[in-house]
């Protein structure tokens, strides 16, 4: 008997802690929610501030690389040219 009510008191003890963690879940999950959905400053806005000046970065990444990528083969067609001309061919 004295076992049993033991295991029951064991067992109201956790069925409190899980109550009230659950319970503290519920407040961050609602300010997360309240911040997310606030119009200056939510969450979704700095995502999408992020997002928006990491796809400008790749823009300019991007640019800078189909330059490089043109003076790389006009490069390699003034050698092949120059390659060509040092072989007799006509160019």
């Amino acid at each position: 008997m004295m076992d049993e009510a033991q295991s029951q008191g064991t067992l109201d003890v956790a069925i409190h802690r899980l109550d009230r963690a659950l319970a503290q879940i519920e407040l961050r999950l609602d300010a997360l929610v309240e911040k997310a959905q606030s119009p200056s400053g939510g969450l979704f806005e700095d995502d999408r501030a992020k997002l928006a000046a990491e796809l400008d970065a790749a823009r300019s990444r991007e640019r800078e690389l189909e330059i490089a990528g043109a003076l790389a083969s006009q490069a390699l067609g003034r050698a092949i040219a120059d390659i060509r001309t040092a072989l007799g061919e006509e160019v």
